[in-house]
């Protein structure tokens, strides 16, 4: 194993991958069947022949710069794990923090209710409910690709009871007369201009449909600062995630459309992450 690692990660590094060594492990533990630590319990254990085949693949597979997530058929959110494959979008870590504070926003409602727009591979509204032992959630996909996925996804981690999934067009999915104590979205806002620019694993594999926010990359941004108001109840929250480079713009839209409490949250990396605005009738701030 020792040899094929050695031999994999500047191979992956020449072809462009950004985290060559973590590729090659996780592959290689996919193609032994085992957990990653087991790389280097078992480091001087020799590959069959049918995991240096799978292997060989997958190596190949991720030179030509598919997502390795699609590869081995899931991806890590919020300690949970998730099934994913092409169509749907891959699960970021910068995504906990959209989860994080809409858990916080609700964790003094007894029994709060949640709108999740653009679910995907529905890691936001899984982990939601999984964190909430009394949230209810209503999770809105319009493809059917992540639809399908958020099924099994749901499903796999017990929270059927708890979150709804409808397949649909955003607001228009909604049940008539639902309301909501918190929105929260992580919609498309890569400006159209910027798409071309994007790593090939991204741009080449994962659906366009989940990245692409407009010319200012606020197409859908808009949509959801102009008609949460009607499904929020007073003092709701709304929550998304955002561009840096639209931070600003993001939360001057908030503020124009009368939202309260306007917030950027950063990420760890102390960049502009998360939008955050609430209608009237709260006092409480989300930390």
């Amino acid at each position: 194993m020792k040899r094929i690692l050695d031999w994999t990660i500047p191979y992956l590094k020449e072809h462009g991958s950004e985290t060559p060594r973590l590729d090659a492990e996780v592959l290689l533990a996919f193609a032994r069947k085992c957990p990653r630590i087991r790389l280097y319990t078992d480091y001087d254990q020799p590959l069959t022949n049918q995991q240096r085949s799978v292997m060989r693949d997958l190596v190949r597979r991720r030179a030509n710069a598919e997502p390795v997530a699609y590869l081995v058929g899931h991806r890590e959110f919020f300690s949970l794990d998730f099934e994913v494959g092409p169509g749907v979008f891959i699960p970021r870590p910068d995504t906990e923090l959209l989860v994080m504070a809409t858990l916080d926003a609700i964790q003094e409602i007894e029994s709060p209710h949640v709108l999740e727009l653009c679910s995907g591979s529905g890691c936001i509204p899984v982990s939601i409910a999984k964190n909430h032992a009394t949230v209810q959630v209503t999770a809105i996909e319009r493809e059917p690709i992540p639809f399908a996925f958020s099924q099994k996804n749901i499903k796999k981690h017990g929270v059927d009871q708890r979150v709804e999934l409808i397949q649909g067009n955003l607001f228009e999915a909604v049940p008539k007369g639902r309301r909501f104590h918190a929105v929260v979205s992580n919609p498309p806002y890569v400006l159209s201009s910027v798409i071309p620019t994007l790593q090939a694993d991204v741009r080449d594999h994962e659906p366009i449909a989940a990245l692409d926010g407009g010319a200012d990359g606020l197409d859908a941004i808009r949509h959801l600062v102009e008609q949460s108001p009607k499904h929020l109840h007073p003092g709701g929250w709304l929550m998304f995630e955002l561009d840096p480079t639209i931070a600003d713009a993001s939360a001057a839209l908030l503020k124009q459309h009368g939202y309260q409490q306007v917030e950027i949250k950063t990420d760890l990396a102390g960049e502009p992450r998360i939008a955050v605005g609430r209608v009237e009738g709260g006092e409480r701030r989300v930390e």
